[in-house]
């Protein structure tokens, strides 16, 4: 296992912003199927799993193969919203990825998105090269809070947890990083949650800006010191 930090990204509102794509994917699709979707639903269940949003909000009771059709459509329509508007990497984030490339920290994605997702939002942003493993939402079980997708990437990249280090912008994320024992970097740029609700889920360090973070803060994080203030 490698000794230096290993990083684990989030993608959605940690390394890009696409919820208005995806708001208003979910909101085509409600309306197909005739059911209404709302802003309110929308932050509920922001950072689930398709199959957990689809069962809360449309279908309890739907089986594995219907969710993963109904997924299908809702992630055509999103992706065909992010190929027309594209997508940038938010402030701070393509600096660190490089920094922390240089500093010879291996990095992987832990996101609960499809794959087609993440290949389509990772080659807009040139940035697959940077990871060394993309676990998606098909690789896992379990969704976030879960840390499942998390210990999947670490395992990936042969690190040990306790020297993980995952950037998240979602509570469940958080969570999800501290159950698995991993230290935890919060940004609030996008807005979806506050600081305050990151800092009691868990996050040892809580950002406005990805622009913010330093390599020796993340060094720090996982050498013993504890939060970072």
């Amino acid at each position: 296992m490698t000794h230096n930090p290993a990083i684990i990204w989030d993608v959605d509102g940690t390394l890009v912003d696409t919820a208005e794509q995806h708001f208003r994917a979910w909101a085509k699709f409600a309306a197909e199927i005739g059911h209404p979707f709302t802003r309110a639903d929308f932050a509920a269940t922001f950072g689930m799993r398709n199959p957990e949003i689809i069962r809360k909000l449309f279908f309890p009771d739907a089986a594995d193969p219907r969710c993963q059709e109904l997924g299908a459509r809702k992630e055509d329509l999103y992706r065909a919203s992010v190929r027309e508007e594209g997508t940038q990497l938010l402030p701070g984030v393509g600096r660190l990825l490089s920094e922390f490339a240089a500093a010879g920290y291996s990095q992987a994605v832990g996101s609960s998105a499809p794959p087609g997702n993440l290949e389509l939002l990772l080659g807009l942003t040139d940035t697959r090269r940077y990871f060394a493993a993309v676990v998606s939402g098909d690789d896992v079980r379990r969704g976030k809070p879960d840390p499942e997708v998390f210990l999947t990437a670490a395992a990936k990249l042969g690190a040990d947890p306790l020297r993980c280090v995952v950037f998240e912008d979602a509570v469940a994320g958080v969570e999800a990083a501290k159950a698995g024992a991993m230290g935890c970097v919060a940004v609030t740029f996008v807005g979806h949650h506050s600081a305050e609700k990151l800092r009691a889920a868990g996050a040892d360090l809580v950002v406005a800006s990805l622009e913010e973070v330093t390599v020796a803060q993340i060094a720090a994080l996982v050498g013993g010191a504890g939060t970072v203030n």
